[in-house]
């Protein structure tokens, strides 16, 4: 395609639709259907260029239009109740349904990891010298040491928000730095996998197994479930990069992209109850088998909330996209 050609055919429509844009509500009725005319036939134009003959001035020019004719013509709405509900009820669970088939295996992987690191840590005296001090590690599996006190040591209401501040940033680094080709994801979870596993190899050589997990699994069922949903969705978004499948790469990421911006809203709502069990529930006096109830009620309740409203959203044809009105324009490609 010869762009000078081109440009010279098409820059009177340009034109027009410029200034169209520039009349805002003082459109007349023909003015309002020229614009939606000239704003279909821009968008055909920058995906034309845009494939065929790139021009970072013209394709800049053109996407503004293009941005600025949309906005007309779609018009502005605000966010509503009716938002927030559907995203509770369909776009955050079908997001996380879709994605099971990722981070369902990351959960079970990383499960399995961490209770054969544990292992090896808890029968290898040698590898537990490496992680400290003999005195130090006694410091922190004696009863009534750091392990246990670390969930009393502040005030229910400020250790629930500190833990929620930090969980709701380690899954937001796993959905973002998922577009990294997966690489940073992986990181993550295996220094997840690392803490979690010294604890139980450490707790386990003292013979106090059953204090960690009575600690750990009353907020720590919800709270890893929710970070393997985020390294799940990472490692998916990750992948999208690599294997688009039959959309292009670029409206593959864009779709994934959104879906896993809204899934990070949705988990901090889970990590924000699994932090209040953790700053209230964990540190209580409680016999352990209640606390660990809790958690596993918390657990299942989740599970079903995913199962059930997801699995109905995503055969309604919900992705966890945001809906169709407030997409970027997807504009065709020529052959």
């Amino acid at each position: 395609m010869d762009l000078d050609v081109f440009a010279t055919a098409h820059r009177a429509e340009w034109d027009r639709l410029e200034m169209l844009l520039k009349l805002g509500r003082r459109l007349s009725g023909t003015e309002a259907d020229e614009l939606v005319v000239l704003y279909q036939r821009t968008a055909t134009h920058l995906s034309l260029i845009h494939s065929q003959a790139p021009d970072p001035a013209i394709e800049g020019r053109l996407t503004r239009l293009v941005a600025r004719a949309r906005s007309t013509v779609t018009g502005t709405r605000k966010a509503s109740w009716r938002d927030v509900t559907r995203f509770l009820t369909a776009g955050f669970p079908a997001a996380v349904y879709r994605a099971r088939h990722w981070w369902g295996p990351t959960a079970v992987l990383s499960t399995l990891l961490t209770v054969l690191i544990g292992w090896w840590i808890g029968t290898h005296p040698e590898i537990q010298a490496s992680l400290g001090a003999p005195d130090d590690l006694r410091e922190l599996t004696r009863p009534g040491g750091e392990y246990e006190t670390y969930y009393s040591s502040h005030p229910a209401a400020s250790f629930a928000a500190q833990v929620w501040t930090n969980n709701a940033q380690a899954a937001a680094m796993c959905l973002v730095l998922g577009a990294f080709f997966c690489l940073p994801v992986i990181w993550i979870l295996f220094t997840n996998v690392l803490n979690v596993a010294a604890g139980i190899g450490l707790m386990s050589s003292a013979g106090r197994l059953d204090t960690f997990l009575g600690l750990i699994l009353p907020h720590g069922l919800l709270e890893l479930t929710a970070v393997f949903v985020a390294a799940g969705t990472g490692l998916k978004l990750g992948w999208t990069l690599i294997d688009p499948g039959p959309r292009s790469r670029r409206d593959a990421l864009a779709e994934e992209g959104r879906a896993a911006l809204g899934m990070a809203i949705g988990l901090a709502l889970v990590l924000f109850v699994s932090g209040l069990i953790e700053g209230f529930v964990t540190p209580s006096g409680l016999p352990t088998w209640a606390r660990i109830a809790i958690g596993v009620v918390a657990e299942l309740a989740f599970l079903a909330y995913v199962r059930v409203l997801g699995g109905r959203a995503v055969r309604a044809g919900d992705t966890g996209d945001v809906a169709v009105s407030e997409r970027g324009a997807s504009l065709p490609t020529a052959a």
